[in-house]
């Protein structure tokens, strides 16, 4: 699952949860509408302050939309180099 699939997923159940339609989080979250669409398809992931409006809107934190998305170190074996991955 990609990091905006994640988010996707996240910020349907945290929408659905509040029993807001996509219209209603776009206004509480000043955004536009075809915007919160994009971050539920997948199609977008959002900046900070959208990141921000949203959990403001939705009331609730950031670790709930972000809810299974892990980033994790990779080191390559023998060079003590780190590389990043998702998880």
């Amino acid at each position: 699952m990609t990091v905006a699939d994640c988010f996707a997923a996240n910020l349907l159940r945290c929408r659905r949860r509040v029993r807001l339609s996509q219209e209603d989080l776009a206004v509480a979250a000043d955004l536009h509408r075809t915007e919160i669409g994009k971050l539920e398809n997948g199609e977008r992931v959002p900046r900070i302050d959208t990141l921000v409006k949203l959990c403001g809107a939705l009331e609730t934190d950031a670790a709930d939309l972000l809810a299974g998305i892990v980033w994790e170190p990779v080191r390559y074996p023998g060079t003590g180099r780190y590389a990043v991955g998702h998880g």
